[in-house]
């Protein structure tokens, strides 16, 4: 990048362009894994679609690389370039609720809590997410697991439109009417296709969920996963509960086995429905009640804090089984970091009902994600808590399913990984990823290079 080139880019920019050095660099290439520490070449901090197509059309002319931030919240970091240019979304956060079509959206900078404390405010919400400083965009292209998935499906199945900036440097608006085939390949396929600007989601009426953790000692954990096996065999679609081998977050790291519940149906149905969960056993804590959806969303924030290293595995299973259930307890006993948590989240009702080539997403079958998240704060912890992830995943993986859930690949997942995310789909997006981008200019992701003819 010549000076006069920057100076002929700064022209027509209108955001915020930083290189190394400037004020405020460091904090805009630093993303919520703390693992990650790339320097772009330049970080170009858009306000507006038409400052995302300067910095593609930039990008592409100087051949540098381009990274895209959403919310910068994926454990892989392939927000984040070395060299290149990042296009960073931060300042795009606009958020426009209809709450008369019960329609939102939302500009690609936005995080889910920033999202649902604007829909709530309508009593309204929509599928997004478990966390809630995740962001809306990258969350939603990888297809979007969330508290309401079986009551209302996945965030993809909700989407109804996506303004992307392609290749070729076009704003394109992507639905059911527009370009479809790009709207087929946005619902699930990641950043494949271009950045995307602003979202457009339908929103169902919420006033509020009830829902929290119960958590057991770690010596019912094997009792706790095989009663989590048989009691969400029939759960219905109000309810979702996810089982988890967690840490105790008052700082004592003591393990334990937990329940997480939102169940989003009326007052009546929540005593009945969660009744046998609430008589298993004998819970160490339970903390239940009813809550706004923005505060269940954020429930699990506190044990994935910005800046903390992070290392994950995951991979679909059918069920949970007895000897998967004997080896992950076997094997949390020896976690190295009181934050690291193994959850196995469910996937029934809504999510499910919906055919396997309706959107990129292929996971549509009854079943559960077996997510091992490592989580730690010393850099020099870092090689064995790795290797305990590696060696754990290796482990359990003659009990998992050849399927993966694109949004928590890491940074070392290879292409057969991303293959077993997308399954049959597979083809199609390296198809629709010929015509859109042929080049693979927007590579720096989970990428799905585009077919060769």
């Amino acid at each position: 990048m010549t000076q006069r080139t920057m100076q002929e880019f700064a022209a027509e920019f209108a955001g915020t362009l930083l290189t190394a050095g400037d004020p405020g660099y460091d904090d805009a290439r630093r993303v919520h894994n703390g693992m990650i520490d790339k320097r772009p070449a330049l970080i170009a901090r858009c306000r507006t679609a038409a400052d995302v197509v300067e910095a593609v059309r930039f990008a592409r002319a100087n051949v540098l690389e381009i990274s895209v931030r959403g919310g910068g919240h994926n454990v892989a970091g392939r927000a984040v370039t070395d060299g290149g240019v990042m296009i960073d979304l931060a300042e795009m956060r606009g958020i426009d609720v209809d709450a008369d079509a019960r329609t939102v959206r939302v500009e690609g900078g936005a995080t889910w809590s920033e999202l649902n404390d604007a829909t709530a405010a309508h009593g309204l919400a929509t599928t997004g997410g478990v966390v809630s400083s995740t962001g809306v965009a990258g969350l939603t292209l990888g297809g979007g697991l969330g508290w309401l998935m079986s009551i209302h499906g996945l965030a993809v199945d909700n989407l109804l439109s996506v303004d992307v900036v392609t290749a070729s440097g076009e704003v394109l608006t992507a639905s059911d009417a527009e370009h479809p085939d790009l709207f087929w390949a946005l619902r699930g396929g990641g950043g494949n296709f271009g950045v995307a600007v602003s979202f457009e989601f339908r929103l169902h009426e919420l006033a509020s969920v009830y829902g929290g953790l119960v958590a057991h000692p770690l010596s019912a954990a094997g009792d706790l996963l095989r009663f989590h096996r048989e009691f969400t065999a029939s759960v219905p679609d109000d309810l979702t509960v996810f089982a988890a081998l967690v840490h105790a977050p008052d700082g004592s790291g003591v393990p334990l086995a937990a329940f997480a519940v939102c169940h989003a149906g009326g007052p009546e149905r929540c005593e009945d429905d969660l009744r046998p969960l609430l008589e298993f056993g004998a819970p160490v804590m339970t903390q239940l009640g009813r809550m706004s959806y923005p505060a269940i969303n954020a429930m699990l924030d506190d044990g994935f804090p910005k800046g903390a290293l992070n290392y994950w595995k995951s991979s679909f299973v059918q069920g949970i089984e007895d000897g998967l259930v004997d080896t992950i307890v076997d094997r949390f006993a020896s976690a190295p970091s009181a934050m690291t948590q193994v959850v196995f989240e469910h996937l029934h009702g809504a999510a499910t009902r919906i055919p396997v080539d309706h959107t990129a997403v292929p996971h549509r079958e009854p079943g559960y994600n077996c997510l091992i998240a490592s989580v730690w704060t010393d850099p020099a912890e870092s090689d064995e808590n790795i290797e305990w992830t590696r060696e754990t995943y290796a482990a359990i993986t003659p009990q998992l399913r050849s399927r993966r859930y694109v949004g928590y690949l890491d940074d070392d997942d290879l292409a057969d990984a991303i293959e077993a995310a997308y399954g049959p789909n597979y083809p199609r997006l390296a198809a629709i990823k010929r015509t859109y981008d042929p080049d693979n200019l927007f590579h720096l992701n989970h990428n799905v290079p585009p077919s060769a003819s």
